[in-house]
């Protein structure tokens, strides 16, 4: 029997957003609901291909490498996907460095893929395991 393999989706938490700043402006629509649709339909479309699909949701910065590190401490993953939400503000830069450094070091085994939307994450994931 062959093992699944071990996906671990790293994403903001949706309720914290404030979809009113401008740094937002680019997503007209987005909601929290939506975020939350998205995540799950990408975890969900992991699981249908065989993969174990889990979601880490982090704060901003004040808890986020914890949050994070005590999730890569669950279980051995051989992929890291960090989305789209952490990465394309500006203004969560030193969050992506932090979240890319935990990964770094509390999964130095995992490959770490990136998605542009909840729709494509299943691609990011098979691009590299």
């Amino acid at each position: 029997m062959e093992t699944r393999k071990q996906v671990l989706i790293v994403g903001l938490q949706p309720e914290l957003i404030d979809f009113s700043s401008p740094e937002y402006a680019a997503f007209p629509g987005l909601t929290a609901e939506k975020i939350l649709q998205g995540l799950n339909a990408g975890a969900a479309s992991l699981q249908a291909q065989g993969y174990d699909a889990q979601i880490c949701l982090t704060d901003f910065g004040a808890t986020a490498d914890m949050v994070l590190r005590n999730a890569l401490s669950q279980k051995q993953f051989d992929c890291v996907l960090v989305g789209a939400g952490v990465r394309t503000v500006p203004t969560h830069f030193l969050l992506f460095e932090t979240i890319i450094n935990t990964i770094h070091t509390h999964a130095p085994g995992a490959k770490i893929c990136f998605n542009t939307n909840p729709g494509d994450t299943a691609e990011a994931v098979k691009r590299w395991i």
